[in-house]
């Protein structure tokens, strides 16, 4: 995208939430979540003890001594062969300035207590969650049960909990969760949506959640969040659109299409007339993508097909349509992108390469095996290629730069 109309600052965000979305993407974790790079589980997973204690002072660091702490083990989650029992007094070999009036967990492997975790302060609820928590399973319907016990933990007081239960559930593949439908707390989503005090990085997340289990009256619940806007950037709203779209499904993509894409003014907050920041209709993008390739069954492709076609004229964002039009194998935009290439107002090198490349792939199309087992190429792919020759004629650096990024 180069244009010059969106600050440096926008762009950025813009692009770095692209990549997120689309390293999610391919991960096949949940859509909408951004997920921690080790969970609490993970840790626990490779620890042979894990112990709660009480500390009982310690000797600072001096000169080359490192220091150390007692504590005096008050509970234990589990540890291998027995090692450790209550009222145990274990000295780390670490200093650590704690109180007497809390706890702390150890957790480490083996015996090699230089080799463990930093202790860290626990309340009885985090005690309770890290004690209990299910480990790691194997098989789609085990870690959809699994993930129920993490349910009970969102919003938590404690963040360590609730931090913890979110990214079980980021880490989840998206087909891990839907089968929750019918469990999940539904009215304590929506109210967890429309809570300002919610994280914002749990938007998107919840926002989802919503359009799995939603009933069809909480669509008006989740189009007034979407409507209304609270700030120039919503992290998450694409989320939130998407779950509305699952509730709704032909009246919502057509309200997103009013609001977000052939409209070029929003409502903020305030009541207030103002201009629509390009980044929500970037976000109505994000969300096409997600309902096509995790929800393929509530609106149909050729209908998505046609949102996108609108976002064509928004010469801010056309490279990145053009570019999934093509990854979707809708051919029928050739023309349109002719008058494109020679209409001044597109005249932006990534647009242009990227009319090539899908002209490009659209060459490669093949028909189903004949008699004879061979397949010919497809009216499309034989326009393709005439339309790649003219280009060629026309502007031979750009066709040849665009087609040396091609994935073949």
């Amino acid at each position: 995208m180069r244009n010059t109309i969106f600050s440096t600052g926008l762009i950025a965000i813009v692009a770095s939430i692209s990549a997120l979305f689309n390293a999610v993407d391919a991960a096949c974790v949940c859509p909408f979540c951004d997920a921690p790079s080790l969970m609490l589980s993970e840790q626990i997973g490779q620890c042979d003890h894990l112990l709660r204690a009480k500390w009982l002072g310690g000797e600072k660091p001096v000169n080359l001594r490192g220091g150390s702490s007692k504590f005096e083990i008050v509970d234990i989650a589990f540890s291998k062969d027995d090692r450790f029992q209550k009222g145990q007094i274990v000295e780390m070999p670490q200093y650590i300035a704690g109180s007497e009036t809390s706890s702390y967990t150890l957790m480490g492997p083996d015996d090699r207590l230089e080799d463990w975790h930093v202790p860290t302060e626990v309340t009885d609820t985090s005690w309770t969650y890290l004690a209990k928590m299910p480990p790691a399973v194997k098989g789609a319907e085990a870690q959809t049960e699994r993930l129920l016990f993490f349910l009970d933990f969102f919003e938590n007081p404690d963040l360590m909990v609730s931090n913890d239960a979110f990214a079980e559930f980021a880490s989840a593949p998206y087909e891990i969760i839907v089968p929750l439908k019918d469990r999940l707390p539904r009215e304590k989503i929506l109210g967890w949506l429309q809570d300002p005090k919610t994280p914002v990085t749990r938007t998107g997340f919840y926002g989802m959640l919503a359009g799995i289990c939603g009933h069809p009256e909480d669509a008006a619940i989740l189009e007034k969040k979407i409507v209304t806007l609270d700030a120039d950037f919503r992290l998450g709203i694409e989320g939130v659109m998407a779950g509305y779209m699952m509730i709704s499904g032909e009246a919502g993509l057509k309200k997103l299409e009013e609001v977000k894409i052939l409209s070029k003014t929003a409502i903020d907050k305030d009541g207030k007339e103002i201009k629509l920041p390009f980044s929500e209709t970037y976000a109505v993008m994000q969300s096409l993508r997600f309902m096509w390739t995790y929800e393929p069954d509530r609106l149909s492709k050729d209908r998505l097909k046609q949102s996108m076609h609108l976002l064509l004229e928004r010469k801010e964002m056309a490279d990145l349509v053009i570019t999934d039009l093509a990854r979707w194998k809708d051919w029928s935009i050739q023309d349109r992108l002719m008058t494109m290439y020679s209409d001044e107002e597109f005249d932006i090198p990534a647009i242009r390469r990227a009319i090539v490349r899908y002209l490009y792939y659209c060459s490669q199309e093949k028909n189903e095996p004949g008699p004879d087992g061979t397949r010919s190429p497809t009216e499309e792919a034989i326009k393709a290629e005439a339309n790649m020759k003219l280009l060629e004629e026309r502007d031979p650096k750009t066709v040849n730069d665009a087609k040396r990024y091609l994935i073949r």
